[in-house]
């Protein structure tokens, strides 16, 4: 019995290394993870934005609808690139949701993946989310190169990315909520 109170610590480490080993449980953790990780992103300094080259960018929307991206320039915009098998992505949808809820009918949002649409429209559906889901029909202009899963840019009516976060976070933050009312008296 003492042998075995001595070995706790080892237990708990397999027991990890075997969760994280085994797919049907790594995913769940993951996304826990990266949910409990998850900050408020930061605001790129003024002097530092970057600025969106061209809007020459055509996208599809869930029901096949097609969305130029010139038609919004002007507009704050928020483009997160995700996936559904992302569990960062995953993580930071709950945020997204509740931002669009406030949101929707003040800035554009375009949550681009690359998976078809029906893979898009079911986890959506599952998860109850409302948020516009696009499919890219051609390249996203610079610098809308995110390569890396998620990647999201918000966008300043004349063009700036004010933020730009790889990776998980939190997006229903009073930082991004202030960041975008601010950018829409601009």
């Amino acid at each position: 019995m003492k042998l075995f109170k001595n070995q706790w610590s080892n237990i708990i480490i397999a027991v990890v290394i075997l969760a994280m080993i085994i797919p049907g449980i790594r995913k769940p953790i993951q996304i826990f993870v990266n949910k409990i990780l998850a900050f408020s992103p930061s605001i790129t300094s003024e002097e530092k934005r970057e600025s969106i080259a061209d809007y020459n960018w055509v996208l599809e929307k869930n029901n096949k609808e097609r969305k130029e991206f010139t038609d919004i320039k002007g507009e704050v915009i928020l483009v997160n690139f995700w996936a559904t098998w992302c569990p960062p992505c995953i993580a930071e949808m709950p945020s997204f949701e509740l931002l669009y809820r406030d949101y929707k009918e003040k800035i554009e949002f375009l949550f681009v993946s690359n998976e078809d649409h029906e893979t898009v429209r079911g986890f959506l559906n599952r998860k109850k989310y409302s948020i516009p889901a696009y499919r890219p029909l051609s390249e996203a202009p610079e610098p809308l190169n995110g390569t890396t899963l998620p990647t999201t840019y918000l966008i300043s009516k004349s063009g700036q990315i004010v933020i730009m976060k790889v990776g998980s976070a939190d997006w229903n933050s009073e930082a991004v909520r202030k960041t975008i009312d601010k950018l829409l008296l601009e």
